[in-house]
């Protein structure tokens, strides 16, 4: 059993703070438009940028990563709550992608 709630991405909304925890070179390529980026190894160290009072979406590739810093935010007093699918489901579903290298965003 978990303490964050998990959601999918059509339940994230409009203006929600995303977190995306991938590597950067998975940001780099595509990510969510809009979302925030601290890579899962920075978490510990980087966590006071999030607002606590905020609902915090957080993604990864597929889940596992999203989940381990869903857990951990959540046992420092944050909410957070785990995008289900992550940026797989994200791209799937059509949703808005930006990437920092000027090509056409992808996840990998």
């Amino acid at each position: 059993m978990s303490d964050f709630e998990t959601v999918s991405v059509d339940q994230v909304p409009a203006g929600a703070l995303v977190l995306d925890v991938r590597e950067d070179y998975e940001w780099v390529e595509g990510h969510a438009a809009g979302a925030v980026h601290i890579p899962l190894g920075e978490l510990p160290v980087r966590f006071e940028e999030l607002d606590p009072d905020t609902d915090t979406y957080v993604i990864c590739r597929t889940g596992g990563r999203s989940a381990q810093a869903a857990a951990w935010l959540v046992s420092q007093g944050y909410t957070a709550l785990l995008v289900a699918g992550g940026m797989g489901d994200w791209l799937e579903a059509g949703l808005p992608l930006r990437s920092e290298n000027g090509q056409e965003p992808t996840v990998r």
